[in-house]
């Protein structure tokens, strides 16, 4: 194998007497992204190396990897000055510049040259054999030379990673996951911390498509993407989103299916093993995320409650999607069941007692338990399988 990939932990590196557990799940993370490569992989508390022979390509697929802080081709020689001098020259002929700085990190401290006195030797070797100009402070071009105990690396470019924590070393959460912009970008922001998912959908056919159905499934497959371990519970809501409309009044319609949704997402949860319940509501965005209608709503559950774009405002949630490539699908004319009977005024601060007795006007608990016996639960989510979905 003939190319060296430098990994960089970033917060990882705060993680102190915990670090390896951090990094032990990254390795992990990584060898799961990776398996259609061939490749070779070493680590410690420090640094990362992946040998590969598809380096293009291991790097794409390192980019959708949490707990990454950046990605480098690297070229280990051994340590001593000559060596250095002459890799880096044969690097730096290949790259069009005018300007480059040297920044040698002397990890071992039993090499005798100084990391300023490295820079220098470096820096007047290349600028007697290239015609270009020092720069330490903006240069076209940074050259690293990490010189380390077990040899000397040294990169050019680096890649910016995804950064945040190796998915799944908080466990496993929750996403109440619509077909909207909000929900998959909430998703997306809780693997970046670490937290696996699992995707829960309510479907109300017929009043909800097949194709909002796949629309969802697709939203799933591609911040999937970053995960792998993704599955969608698709949750038969027809009977009780139709109790709701017979027996409650038309302004506390939603408020009393939000709240039915969340005593759903609890019992799943408690199920198969989620630590925390996740959704995508933004303060004030619509009238079941004022503050008042979220404490009506959140009452129902004392289990874990994260809204990772409750302080974000629509735009910033619109340019996260658009990054993660959920944005296109999610805007996708398709309706999910909270916005196919939408009333003209719902209410903005409901009152508890009013939501008490509206739900003990029918038997939610018989309707809601036949909705988990009835959950379709869809795995394998490869992205690719379901871009035709639509």
């Amino acid at each position: 194998m003939n190319n060296l990939i430098l990994i960089k932990y970033g917060e990882l590196t705060t993680k102190k007497s915990n670090r390896n557990t951090f990094i032990k799940l990254l390795a992990t993370n990584i060898k799961k992204i990776l398996t259609d490569e061939e490749f070779n992989i070493k680590f410690d508390r420090v640094r990362m190396y992946i040998e590969c022979n598809n380096v293009n390509s291991v790097i794409e697929k390192l980019k959708n990897v949490f707990g990454i802080h950046g990605i480098v081709i690297c070229h280990k020689v051994n340590t001593n000055i000559e060596d250095i001098k002459q890799k880096v020259l044969e690097l730096l002929i290949k790259e069009n510049f005018e300007s480059f700085k040297i920044n040698t990190r002397r990890a071992d401290k039993s090499f005798e040259v100084h990391s300023m006195e490295l820079n220098n030797i470096i820096g007047g070797y290349i600028l007697k054999n290239i015609k270009s100009r020092v720069d330490v402070h903006n240069p076209d071009i940074l050259v690293t030379i990490e010189i380390r105990v077990e040899g000397t690396f040294i990169y050019t470019n680096e890649i910016k990673g995804l950064g945040g924590y190796p998915v799944g070393i908080q466990g496993k959460g929750m996403l109440m996951l619509s077909g909207g912009i909000d929900s998959p970008v909430a998703g997306y922001l809780s693997l970046k911390r670490g937290v696996d998912l699992e995707c829960l959908y309510f479907e109300s056919p017929p009043h909800t498509s097949l194709e909002a159905k796949n629309k969802v499934i697709k939203l799933a497959s591609i911040i999937n993407s970053y995960s792998g371990n993704i599955k969608v519970n698709v949750v038969p809501f027809t009977k009780l989103q139709e109790a709701i409309y017979k027996n409650v009044p038309d302004s506390y319609v939603i408020t009393i299916m939000r709240r039915m949704m969340y005593r759903i997402a609890e019992k799943l949860s408690i199920k198969n093993n989620c630590k925390v319940i996740i959704n995508g509501e933004s303060i004030g965005q619509v009238a079941s995320q004022t503050l008042t209608s979220m404490g009506v709503i959140n009452s129902v559950t004392n289990f874990p409650v994260i809204r990772p774009v409750a302080c974000m405002d629509k735009l910033e949630i619109i340019e996260i999607s658009k990054k993660i490539k959920t944005y296109e699908t999610s805007i996708l004319p398709y309706e999910d069941c909270c916005t196919i009977f939408l009333p003209t005024h719902p209410v903005i601060n409901p009152d508890m007692n009013k939501c008490l007795n509206y739900e003990m006007s029918f038997n939610y608990e018989q309707l809601i338990n036949e909705c988990i016996e009835n959950i379709e639960v869809i795995t394998n989510l490869k992205q690719q399988e379901f871009n035709d979905l639509l």
